[in-house]
């Protein structure tokens, strides 16, 4: 009975101390998961700040690319005028080069007012090759005019 007796004492003495490990760990756990959870809503936030700045730096990019694109339009009545005063020869061949670069200006406002936001790697290789492709096509009517005043 003695030995009965003290094996229920060492027990009742261990058991508290038992019960209290796994509470620790359930609030240590709860507080992982605070930590977590307050973690996912700063990321949502951060990734709707990257998602207005996005925006914003488009519609400055597409009011910027469009002033240049009616640059252009204007550019090219411009040569349009000229072209139409020179000999039939020259006016033919000059009107086949006229039209494809008024083609390729087009064609840059399509892709400007289609494009939609996406990640940021894919707009910043948009940009490149839109800005890449507007300044050949700058280029091309510059270097069209000067041929033309020769």
């Amino acid at each position: 009975m003695l030995t009965l007796l003290a094996i229920a004492l060492l027990g009742s003495a261990f058991a508290p101390s038992f019960g209290q490990e796994p509470d620790k760990q359930s609030e240590k756990a709860r507080e992982n998961l605070k930590e977590a959870q307050e973690e996912v809503v700063e990321a949502k936030q951060e990734l709707k700040e990257a998602k207005r700045d996005s925006i914003a730096e488009f519609k400055e990019f597409k009011k910027e690319s469009e002033l240049k694109i009616k640059e252009n339009d204007k550019s090219i009545a411009d040569l349009k005028t000229k072209i139409s005063k020179m000999n039939a020869k020259d006016k033919a061949e000059n009107q086949k080069k006229i039209s494809a670069l008024e083609e390729k200006n087009t064609k840059l406002k399509y892709r400007l007012n289609n494009y939609k936001i996406e990640e940021k790697g894919k707009w910043t290789s948009f940009k490149s090759e839109f800005n890449h492709d507007m300044s050949e096509l700058g280029n091309a009517l510059k270097d069209f005019g000067t041929d033309n005043k020769k």
